[in-house]
């Protein structure tokens, strides 16, 4: 997103964000207003993510995303269990991740659930929260392989994985 001062008020959202030159950098699409007036912090989507993404929605009524199959803990609970990086909650049957072997919740033999993977690297793109794993993500297609870094037990591992398409 880009954060702009433009005026965005009801009825303009999805209006061109334009440069000095007349240049389109981005589409105006929300405010965030503290009071719920028109009042606050624009944001537009950088016209490069539009040119990517407004061709996926026509030909196939929704933005194809890249993936690993993985549903993630909160920062929030990642920061509670002092980790930078990700918590891999649960892996979807049949997906990628499985495939590579990445982990979930791992449960003791009394039932006690511990943490499985923290996903803290794709290629060369550091992974401290769920912004830079969907940023990192964001960078690939679907079928593209990348070496996925997880914390598992204390030891950096590195898991190939081949990227599938999620919604």
């Amino acid at each position: 997103m880009i954060q702009t001062d433009a005026s965005i008020n009801p009825g303009n959202s999805g209006g061109p964000l334009l440069d000095s030159g007349g240049f389109l950098i981005g589409v105006n699409t929300m405010i965030f207003s503290k009071t719920g007036s028109s009042a606050g912090i624009g944001f537009a989507v950088p016209v490069s993510t539009v040119r990517r993404i407004v061709p996926q929605i026509i030909e196939f009524g929704h933005a194809k995303r890249a993936g690993l199959g993985v549903h993630v803990r909160s920062d929030q609970d990642a920061a509670r269990f002092g980790l930078r990086g990700v918590i891999v909650l649960e892996v979807n049957p049949g997906s990628s991740a499985e495939r590579a072997g990445i982990r979930g919740l791992q449960y003791t033999d009394r039932g006690t659930p511990t943490i499985g993977d923290v996903i803290v690297g794709i290629n060369e793109h550091e992974v401290k929260n769920y912004d830079d794993l969907f940023n990192a993500l964001d960078r690939y297609s679907e079928n593209d392989k990348v070496t996925v870094k997880v914390l598992r037990d204390h030891k950096t591992i590195e898991l190939e994985v081949e990227l599938m398409t999620v919604r």
